[in-house]
């Protein structure tokens, strides 16, 4: 059991590293250090992020399957 925690962990961090490297790819980074996100990312975001799965268009859900099957690829 704790073998599969840990591999379903691997998976879980390499899915948010992912996500926080693409993240970063859409803003702006300012001189001191800080860095900017455009409004329409937090607009788009804000919405997805405050919608439930079962209301997410079908390219949003498609989405989180694909980030489903590498966790269901480890069980």
């Amino acid at each position: 059991m704790n073998e599969l925690r840990e591999r379903i962990a691997s998976v879980q961090h390499a899915i948010w590293s992912h996500w926080m490297k693409y993240l970063f790819t859409c803003g702006t980074y300012n001189l001191d250090g800080s860095w900017t996100m455009p409004k329409e990312k937090v607009d788009r975001w804000t919405k997805q992020m405050n919608t439930t799965y079962q209301e997410l268009s079908e390219a949003e859900k498609e989405s989180d399957r694909h980030q489903a099957d590498k966790v269901i690829a480890v069980l």
